[in-house]
């Protein structure tokens, strides 16, 4: 995910400069808090919101609890996530839910935020939580968008009241008013109340939006605004919080946002708390916004916590024991290997997964690199084979793999790398459930782990050839002959003698399974 990943960078960069002091002076710490204005500036973040921050920075961080610190540094990373936690909102801001059903949600935003779209994800994401939405289409200006909203209801399953065609035609006041009206008498506990918006904020906007609001008295009223326009974020959000008085934020766009300046911004300004955040152009890159969580990955410390729930949501408990079980037992097929990795595409994009563990942001060209369709291709691969080649695929012989290749749209190569990695896995796999430590391919096993090396069987037929030459013959003979047995094997990687054979003496391998935690009773 792109967001605050400029900032992120240059905060992450002059954090990194204090680890190699032992001690910070108070020089340090000045052009620690410049460096952070300057990434704070260039992220559009608004200028009243950086002098509240650095200043406060600059308090603390000159302050005993950096100086009476074991490691000031991280002392100091600790205070600078402290205010950016702070200046998100601190805590998580949930939904307010109306006491008699339905909980009745207005957004509000400029044309172009992304509220029709947004609506149909908050009528997913509270589907998903067991709720029953209804979508309103109040949107009556905009070309077509009653048929989009329509569009995006179906895509959500959710249910859409929209009696006006739109397109200039029907009063959007009234629309709403019937909607909620709707919902109470066939029992729908949300609406979602989608509102025309505009290409600037005049008064013909301020005054229907504030009409609705009287109208419906919804529970919640979202601004909606566009993570992308940066410093107008803050003006705009002004202008709406004095027109319409909106309870609640929600940043879209977030994926193509670098910079992150309106999410900094419009918490201080406004007072208002962000609640949910968009990150993609699906219906599931949608998620409760965490001040804790954002501040963490702006300074590139991870968000663990969204990862495992975002696992937790798309992987089955039960699919996985029988899976563990196959592998226990070595029955672990291609078709198995299919279902992870479907599962897998369930939990969401790979690159914004592996965005959330901690240090990623120093790979974020890899991460750019990263080509989520392989996934799709390995789908296709598997799915091209009979049933029989997914649970043995001993039986793929050429004529197969070729005829797998072109079903599947793929080369033979791409086809034998698929069963060359499954292979591997599997064995790894199986491995570990078995309590034993794999074989990492491109290293050697490690001895007294499981995997030594076999024994060398004596060779067969005749020794070794001898030289023609007498002199030579008798240099020889002499040289196997004072050599000691196992005293001049070159020993193991690890730098053991060797007992023969090439194979370490059971002294070593006692001390090295003494060393690895082994032989530790």
């Amino acid at each position: 995910m792109a967001t605050f990943g400029n900032l992120s960078a240059r905060l992450t960069d002059t954090l990194k400069n204090l680890r190699s002091k032992g001690k910070l002076s108070a020089s340090d710490v000045d052009s620690t808090v410049r460096e952070i204005r300057r990434a704070l500036l260039e992220a559009d973040v608004a200028l009243d919101v950086v002098k509240e921050f650095t200043a406060k920075v600059r308090e603390r961080a000159l302050g005993d609890e950096v100086n009476q610190a074991l490691n000031p540094a991280q002392q100091v990373v600790q205070i600078v996530n402290e205010e950016l936690v702070a200046i998100l909102g601190g805590e998580q801001r949930r939904l307010q839910f109306a006491k008699n059903p339905p909980t009745v949600i207005m957004l509000a935003g400029l044309q172009g935020a992304g509220k029709t779209t947004l609506a149909g994800k908050l009528a997913k994401w509270l589907r998903d939580q067991g709720h029953t939405p209804l979508l309103v289409a109040c949107d009556l200006q905009r070309p077509n968008a009653v048929t989009q909203l329509g569009v995006v209801a179906e895509q959500a399953g959710a249910e859409i009241f929209a009696p006006e065609p739109g397109n200039g035609v029907g009063d959007p006041v009234q629309v709403a008013k019937r909607g909620v009206a709707e919902a109470r008498s066939k029992h729908y506990d949300f609406v979602i109340i989608d509102t025309a918006g505009r290409l600037g904020v005049d008064a013909e906007l301020m005054r229907q939006a504030s009409d609705i609001r009287k109208a419906t008295d919804p529970d919640e009223v979202l601004f909606v605004i566009d993570a992308m326009i940066g410093q107008d974020a803050v003006a705009t959000a002004q202008a709406f919080q004095e027109g319409v008085d909106f309870t609640g934020v929600v940043l879209t766009k977030l994926d193509g946002d670098a910079r992150g300046g309106a999410a900094l911004s419009i918490r201080s300004v406004t007072g208002r708390p962000i609640l949910f955040a968009s990150t993609g152009e699906g219906l599931k890159d949608f998620e409760p916004f965490h001040p804790d969580r954002m501040a963490s990955r702006i300074l590139d410390l991870g968000d663990i916590l969204t990862l495992i729930e975002q696992a937790q949501s798309a992987f089955d408990e039960e699919e996985a024991r029988k899976v563990a079980e196959k592998i226990a037992k070595d029955a672990f097929t291609l078709d198995d290997f299919l279902g992870q990795m479907q599962q897998l595409r369930k939990a969401g994009s790979l690159k914004k997964m592996m965005g959330m563990l901690p240090g990623m942001g120093k790979m974020q060209s890899q991460l750019d690199n990263f080509d989520e369709r392989e996934i799709v291709r390995t789908e296709a691969i598997i799915q091209s084979m009979t049933k029989a080649e997914r649970e043995n695929p001993k039986l793929l012989n050429g004529s197969r793999r070729l005829r797998i290749a072109k079903g599947s749209g793929m080369t033979v190569t791409d086809v034998n790398q698929l069963v060359q990695r499954f292979e591997q896995a599997a064995k790894m796999m199986k491995t570990v459930a078995r309590g034993g430590v794999p074989q990492i391919p491109g290293m050697g096993p490690v001895p007294g782990m499981g995997g030594g090396r076999k024994k060398q069987q004596p060779a067969k037929g005749k020794g070794k050839r001898q030289s023609g030459n007498p002199a030579k013959r008798a240099q020889e003979a002499a040289g196997i002959a004072a050599k000691p047995a196992g005293g001049g094997q070159s020993g193991t990687g690890f730098g053991l003698g060797a007992g023969g054979a090439g194979q370490p003496s059971e002294e070593d391998l006692a001390k090295l399974q003494q060393m690895l935690g082994k032989g530790m009773r």
